[in-house]
């Protein structure tokens, strides 16, 4: 199996997602939090998976597209979302099918830390926004993906392997470390200023539900979270 063949666990990734103290008790509510009032805007959601994210910006009053490299990954989301955004295929190495200043707002979670290079989708990015607009996004914390690598270097960007277990199967992943100067010096090339750097804690529930994950949460670094403003 190819490394993050997200159609090959669709489902069971999106279940997981929902629920877990990762992704819905610690980075869903930050980022929705970081990306604040949204209502009225034209906002990218870049690799926007089952859309839990989208369908949340939705209810804030955000228009919606949603765009994904994974054809599983877009069908439940278009099953959760109903019409209400649109939600084509797009593959974020790549040019994305929008016109220039095409949305107010882009959000971007836990996706940038799979690509190789940030320099050709944060030009995209800059590309789709007007003076003044906002990227928000999370990403590995470089310290954590770092610690668990075994690599000697901090200092390089590499990539690096999981095994995940989602539905039964062993899921290969590849995701890429880049040191935190690296993450400010591509932000600053592609034409952005930075606005907030957010280390949060998870919500609150979670000390109840997931005691192991809350306490890991607040003592150990786990995502990275940006709010940065285009020049």
């Amino acid at each position: 199996m190819a490394e993050n063949d997200y159609d090959a666990f669709a489902a069971a990734y999106d279940a997981d997602n929902e629920v877990n103290a990762w992704n819905a008790y610690y980075e869903r509510p930050a980022i929705l939090a970081l990306v604040g009032d949204v209502a009225g805007l034209s906002v990218l959601d870049a690799g926007c998976g089952g859309g839990a994210h989208a369908a949340a910006l939705l209810e804030r009053g955000a228009i919606v597209t949603g765009i994904d490299a994974s054809a599983g990954m877009l069908d439940i989301a278009q099953r959760r979302l109903e019409g209400r955004a649109r939600l084509p295929s797009a593959d974020l190495n790549e040019p994305l099918p929008f016109t220039d200043k095409a949305f107010d707002l882009i959000l971007a979670s836990l996706v940038m830390h799979y690509l190789p290079d940030w320099s050709k989708p944060l030009a995209e990015f800059n590309r789709l926004l007007p003076e003044g607009g906002r990227l928000v996004f999370s990403t590995h914390h470089p310290f954590m993906d770092h610690a668990s690598t075994g690599r000697d270097n901090y200092f390089e960007t590499y990539s690096f392997d999981e095994t995940w277990q989602r539905g039964g199967k062993d899921i290969a992943m590849r995701f890429w470390h880049r040191p935190l100067h690296a993450m400010f010096a591509a932000l600053k090339s592609a034409g952005f200023q930075i606005d907030i750097v957010s280390e949060p804690q998870p919500d609150p529930q979670a000390r109840a539900l997931f005691p192991q994950a809350y306490q890991s949460l607040t003592t150990k670094p786990r995502f990275l979270f940006f709010s940065v403003v285009k020049a």
